[in-house]
């Protein structure tokens, strides 16, 4: 060993420090294991400490919960399941963060686990697309636990039995990150319970989270002060605080993604780039994914979402791909499988598939939703790998499924409504929803408001004329109960170019009285008079009788509104006449209750008795409930001011009921205020002010100019208290 030290020109310091480290390796194979091997032959006991873990993460931000979760599972989790393995699967789209949070608390906790931390990269969704089979993982595990080459056996089954039998009894940490499926995972997993699993992976880890002592931690994008806080740290905190509005900017083009944050931070760092610059170029969805790369394969968002995308089934990504068209916030399984034309069960099959990998999210059961930049990335595929024929014939049928379903919903909201002057369409392969009465109605489509929204909006702007005006229409009924109606006039604007374009009057006139009944509603009454006015011009020239009455009675309204009671009775009247040329019973009945209610406005209430229980009749015989609620106030208005209390309240008490069951929150707050005004006059104020506050909140809530009248009301009941 001196020869060899002076050959090597070491000086006399280095020689010993050389001859040192070579007299503490044992010589030869043969002489370490007879330090490490039981002279009976079994396993031989674990005489090393393996320290694999990855070097933690710096700057590590966020993710209290997770990591909180994590820790319960040192304080309870083993104890609770003293025979298992405890195993916590950390499932998560690409470039959430799972490795950096299994790292990053593998760390903090290794001081718990004095036998030692083994980890792998599993490569599951690897660029190479070669994921590291089971045996390799174990081979590596036992070559660092120091296993001789010639002691480990040929097949799988005996070398994992050879690593559990190594770990036996130990407290040692198991990271098994960037995980396939289960399968991969399970020859991994320890046979002691003295030992935890931690494993990440794009896919669900559904069947190994079945197992007993396994906790799925699902990792979603970051919260916003989550981001913030990332950004300051990589940014410095200086640097971020001068550009607010910029940092707001890039956390939301980086859809709170770890990766993508970090890497416009690495840039915004390396070119020196001013924030606001960098949050510019991100505003561009196009170019989005362009501008987070940052030079490495790793580094580059556009790869690391293509990992997971090349291993989804042919039919799994073209609904992806398909999906970047959809427009609303998320979508269910009918509404994929009539874009794809698959049958449900198969729809529901490939979204699960895309859930899974977490290339989706099931956010609540049956809907599917990605976060921004996987759209993008979906819309690139889509532009790349399907022809604009393609495209186009999935967003029609897209938006065709949602006409139809939106029909249907709103048939049964108001079995009584006028026809529809456009005819849907019923392309092959579509799924519409069944739906079985009004209540499933009212429930999809509170549901399906956004996505319904959004659809219109993307029809409008594409050219779809003919589905804009018919997703107007079958929103209109919920969108005026609920009481969305700048939504209800943003849709019937939209849908009155439509149906001009479409070169159809009665769609056009329509539109016009269905504007002007929304702009009513927020008290707009010179523009709601002049739509009105366009829609009797059309109306008339159609000779439709019909539809100039109900106009009529949409002009009566403004003018009882304006203080025109006289005006308003002319207008109802018209009504009830063009109603009875026509033979429209309903229209006649709801004639009937409205020349009713202006008679009590000027003060007749025995002959608005006459009128509205007549109307009652009918409406009751035809199964008109909306017009039976809006009846039965009228005849409680009436007896109230008779002085038949005890009728009156009967009458609101049937109103109410009934509004609440058709859901029309606004006429559900007229009812309130007219059964706190018989409670005022039985002096029950306590009573009073609870049904006006009841009517306030829901007016406050509708944003309605009603409210400031109805708390005028609380106010003056309270004076009197004084």
């Amino acid at each position: 060993m001196r020869l060899l030290a002076e050959a090597l020109g070491l000086n006399e310091e280095e020689r010993d420090t050389l001859i040192a480290a070579l007299r503490s390796v044992p010589m030869g194979a043969d002489a370490r294991e007879s330090r490490r091997e039981s002279p009976t032959g079994r396993a031989p006991s674990v005489s090393v400490v393996p320290r694999q873990l990855p070097a933690d993460v710096a700057g590590f931000t966020g993710r209290v919960a997770h990591l909180y979760r994590l820790d319960r599972l040192l304080l309870t989790g083993v104890q609770d399941t003293a025979t298992a393995v405890v195993i916590s699967a950390i499932a998560g789209t690409a470039g959430v963060g799972k490795s950096a949070l299994a790292v990053h608390w593998a760390h903090r906790v290794a001081g718990r686990f004095p036998d030692g931390q083994l980890y792998v990269n599993l490569r599951g969704f690897d660029s190479g697309g070669r994921a590291m089979s089971p045996d390799q993982a174990v081979r590596g595990f036992l070559d660092a636990l120091e296993v001789s080459p010639h002691r480990i056996p040929a097949d799988l089954e005996a070398q994992v039995g050879l690593y559990r039998s190594m770990i036996a009894g130990k407290r040692i940490l198991v990271v098994l990150d960037n995980a396939r499926n289960a399968e991969q995972v399970r020859p991994l997993l320890p046979g002691t319970p003295t030992a935890l699993v931690v494993v990440t992976s794009r896919d669900q880890l559904t069947s190994l989270i079945a197992a007993p002592g396994a906790y799925p931690v699902n990792l979603d994008v970051l919260s916003t002060a989550e981001a913030r806080q990332l950004l300051a740290r990589r940014l410095g905190a200086s640097r971020a605080m001068a550009e607010p509005a910029a940092v707001d900017q890039i956390i939301s083009a980086c859809a709170r993604l770890p990766l993508a944050l970090a890497i416009a931070a690495a840039r915004a760092q390396r070119a020196d780039l001013p924030l606001a610059a960098l949050a510019s170029e991100l505003s561009d969805a196009h170019d989005r994914l362009d501008a987070l790369d940052a030079g490495e394969i790793g580094g580059q968002v556009r790869a690391v979402f293509s990992w997971s995308y090349t291993a989804l089934s042919p039919p799994a990504a073209r609904l992806f791909r398909l999906l970047s068209l959809h427009p609303g916030p998320d979508i269910s399984v009918p509404a994929a499988a009539s874009m794809t034309g698959h049958p449900l069960p198969h729809a529901h099959r490939l979204l699960t598939e895309l859930a899974r990998v977490s290339m989706l999210v099931e956010h609540i059961p049956g809907r599917y939703s990605c976060h921004d930049l996987l759209r993008a990335y979906a819309t690139e595929l889509s532009h790349r790998e399907e022809s604009e024929d393609q495209r186009r014939t999935a967003i029609t049928r897209l938006l065709d499924h949602y006409a139809q379903t939106a029909d249907t919903a709103d048939r049964l909201l108001d079995p009584h409504r006028s026809p529809v002057p456009l005819p849907l369409a019923t392309p092959v392969g579509t799924s519409p929803e069944h739906l079985a009465d009004h209540i499933q109605a009212m429930a999809w489509l509170t549901t399906e408001y956004a996505v319904l929204l959004a659809c219109l909006r993307h029809a409008e702007r594409a050219g779809y004329d003919t589905q804009t005006w018919q997703l107007a229409r079958g929103l209109d009924t919920f969108l005026g109960r609920q009481g969305y109606w700048h939504d209800q006039a943003s849709a019937w604007q939209a849908a009155l170019p439509a149906a001009a374009r479409l070169g159809v009057p009665a769609g056009q006139a329509v539109a016009h009285r269905q504007v002007a009944r929304a702009f009513l509603r927020f008290g707009r009454y010179p523009e709601a008079h002049g739509h009105y006015l366009e829609a009797l011009e059309l109306y008339s020239r159609a000779e439709d009788r019909i539809g100039q009455a109900n106009t009529e009675l949409g002009i009566a309204y403004i003018c009882e509104r304006e203080d025109r009671p006289h005006q308003a009775l002319d207008r109802a009247q018209r009504a009830l006449a063009l109603y009875a040329s026509a033979q429209h019973r309903q229209g006649q009945a709801r004639s009937l209750n409205a020349l009713g209610w202006y008679h009590s406005s000027l003060g007749d209430h025995a002959q608005a008795l006459t009128f509205c229980q007549r109307g009652l009749a009918i409406l009751q015989q035809l199964g008109d409930r909306p017009g039976e609620a809006v009846t039965w106030d009228s005849l409680g208005y009436a007896y109230h001011h008779l002085g038949r209390q005890d009728e009156a309240a009967d009458c609101y008490a049937q109103a109410l009921a009934l509004c609440r069951d058709l859901g029309d929150r606004y006429y559900e707050t007229i009812v309130l205020t007219h059964l706190g005004e018989i409670s005022e006059s039985a002096n029950d104020l306590d009573a009073a002010r609870s049904e006006w506050e009841e009517a306030l909140n829901i007016l406050i809530d509708l944003d309605h100019p009603d409210a400031e009248r109805v708390h005028g009301k609380i106010r003056n009941l309270d004076a009197q208290r004084r």
